[in-house]
């Protein structure tokens, strides 16, 4: 467990009250200090942002992440600011009452306009970091996504994903699962040309989308939960970031 240090790195903060903050996290920033992570990290830059806070001091700095997002996942997260606020969105987490929806990039197109893609979740034997999709509970955690269909580019398809579940990488799991890995996602198979036309004209523009977005295309655009003491159900959304945007219109 290392100690965290407060480091001034600018946030982009979309919503604070006594309660709870969101932050609108880019791609590329760890959310939390770890293994060749020491700093700035999300953790790092937050323990900066809350320094006076009483329930910061109590742990020893460490702000009240109630979920995760991956390091080159865009978008939003909700940080309790003390311990009722930490236990009540952690409850909501747990029941899975939390609305959560996902923007994601994905190779291929969908005969369907939607769907649930449903399994359990476990690491893979072969390498420790990555994960994989199991019929057999003993091998995993049981995850559940929705998914639909936003926009179709024929070798590609935008769709919106909302998760029942949260477990780690589990929509990049998911999707690679069902043939359709997330664009430019290099863990899961999305980082080379998965289906499209043959010739170099076309990988060189699939390249050129890979170095608009060296990662995967995938963005936490909304969080719907009940405010800790309001009681009221609150709805927040983030626009996509600019490279994914890019992506987009190319």
């Amino acid at each position: 467990d290392t100690e965290v240090y407060p480091e001034d790195i600018p946030l982009n903060i979309v919503y604070e009250d006594d309660d709870l903050l969101l932050v609108n996290k880019k791609a590329g920033m760890v959310v939390h200090p770890g293994y060749n992570n020491a700093s700035g990290t999300l953790v790092n830059a937050l323990a900066f942002h809350l320094q006076g806070n009483e329930f910061m001091k109590e742990h020893n700095i460490r702000p009240g992440l109630v979920h995760r997002i991956d390091k080159n996942t865009s978008g939003l997260l909700v940080i309790a600011k003390n311990e009722i606020s930490m236990a009540k969105l952690a409850k909501q987490f747990y029941d899975h009452s939390i609305e959560r929806s996902y923007k994601a990039l994905v190779w291929g197109d969908f005969e369907e306009n939607g769907g649930t893609i449903t399994g359990f979740i476990g690491r893979s034997p072969r390498d420790r970091r990555v994960f994989q999709l199991y019929s057999d509970e003993s091998k995993g955690k049981w995850s559940v996504t929705h998914f639909t269909v936003l926009e179709r580019f024929g070798f590609a398809a935008l769709i919106e994903c909302r998760l029942e579940t949260g477990r780690t990488h589990q929509i990049r799991v998911h999707l690679r699962s069902t043939g359709h890995p997330l664009f430019s996602d290099d863990t899961y198979g999305g980082a080379e040309v998965v289906c499209g036309p043959e010739g170099n004209k076309f990988k060189q523009f699939i390249r050129n989308c890979f170095e608009l977005m060296p990662r995967q295309g995938l963005h936490a655009q909304s969080l719907g939960f009940v405010h800790p003491s309001s009681k009221e159900k609150v709805f927040f959304n983030s626009e996509l970031p600019e490279d994914f945007q890019a992506v987009l219109e190319k």
